[in-house]
């Protein structure tokens, strides 16, 4: 007999608390291509005008080139956020025939308590406000690098933070996706630590291609992290050990997406040189690999 039951992804262990388990997903793995604004970082606030690109604009860049999401990363939004302007977003987002399947917020949970880390904290939920009037089901967040504490408490600190972004967010109906992004989970292993320890049932990964710095081969470090995903950026070139840096194995990480059962969104975060004319060709490459696999 089993020492614990599953609900929506955790599990009560026999010692009566809860830990993230893989995601359990019905049915067949399907992946879903979007495309992350940050891939056009340059350009959203370019001195030049008739260069400067819009959020309007990069949805329907986004539509133009058959994506079935749009990645809005939060550094793009105008300062003065309004609710008008994110509702006239999402309604041109509709109308282009594009979901927009998440935001991305820059934070950094590895803090001690006091009036830093509360900011932070509160700086997620008003996103995760955001996303929801968006309709995006899922926000990207960081754990961050230790400020003035050692990394074991920074852990302990950003797993409390998660778990309070992770209430407010099954309010909203938000996944929250910690990225694997250096600081406190540079490895794989701290991150699964973090996440398995956060006890709610919209917290889960956002799995990032090309943030992985130990010995081991980063498809081995996607693998693990994969059933936890709840989206997933993919990027066009890795660090490999001993042979630096290498163009991504498309193929590889499609099967490896697949044997996880992953279902959802796909986002190509290009962080290489002339966006406008590689994007296009990684897009329709990763049309056809999710087509083929």
């Amino acid at each position: 007999m089993a020492s614990g039951f599953a609900l929506s992804g955790l599990t009560w262990t026999s010692a009566g608390a809860l830990a993230l388990e893989p995601l359990h997903r019905p049915g067949k793995s399907r992946l879903r291509l979007s495309l992350a604004a940050y891939s056009f970082r340059d350009f959203f606030n370019h001195r030049d005008p008739e260069r400067r690109l819009s959020l309007i604009e990069f949805v329907d860049y986004c539509a133009d080139h058959n994506c079935d999401g749009t990645e809005l990363t939060s550094y793009y939004f105008p300062k003065e956020l309004t609710d008008e302007f994110l509702t006239s977003l999402k309604r041109h987002a509709h109308l282009r025939g594009v979901d927009i399947s998440g935001t991305a917020v820059g934070n950094n949970f590895a803090r001690p308590d006091g009036p830093e880390l509360r900011a932070e904290i509160e700086a997620v939920k008003g996103w995760i406000d955001r996303a929801a009037l968006l309709g995006a089901p899922h926000i990207r967040v960081f754990a961050g690098n230790p400020q003035g504490i050692d990394k074991e408490t920074a852990k302990r600190q950003c797993t409390r933070a998660l778990e309070e972004c992770g209430d407010y967010a099954a309010g909203k109906g938000v996944w929250l996706g910690l990225e694997n992004h250096g600081g406190i989970v540079a490895q794989v292993a701290d991150l699964l630590d973090i996440v398995k320890g956060v006890q709610s049932p919209w917290v889960g990964i956002n799995l990032d291609t090309g943030n992985f710095y130990s010995d081991r081969s980063p498809y081995d470090e996607m693998a693990d992290l994969a059933p936890y995903a709840v989206n997933v950026q993919l990027k066009v070139a890795l660090n490999l050990r001993g042979t630096g840096r290498q163009p991504t194995d498309l193929q590889r990480v499609v099967r490896l997406l697949r044997n996880a059962n992953y279902q959802g969104y796909v986002a190509l975060e290009y962080e290489e040189k002339d966006p406008w004319a590689e994007i296009p060709g990684w897009l329709a490459r990763m049309q056809e690999a999710f087509r083929a696999e």
